[in-house]
């Protein structure tokens, strides 16, 4: 799965303000029936962000630089 992967397809929205993702959508990002999204307003744009557990969120920052942070006590 690549993040920031650029795609755009047009959608619904209900009279009860449901709106559907797209299956493209749901399958290249591996959304699931019942899974929970959060969701962020900002600047006219509205971003839905999955859920994912703990176990799924295993090894996302390998390869960050771990060396050369200040101490705690170095920061103003």
């Amino acid at each position: 799965m690549r993040y920031f992967e650029r795609r755009m397809s047009k959608t619904k929205v209900s009279s009860k303000y449901q709106v559907v993702i797209p299956r493209g959508i749901r399958k290249s990002i591996g959304i699931r029936v019942g899974q929970e999204m959060e969701i962020l307003a900002k600047g006219g744009l509205i971003i839905l962000i999955p859920d994912r557990s703990i176990l799924a969120m295993r090894g996302f920052a390998r390869g960050i630089r771990t060396t050369g942070f200040r101490e705690k006590k170095d920061r103003f």
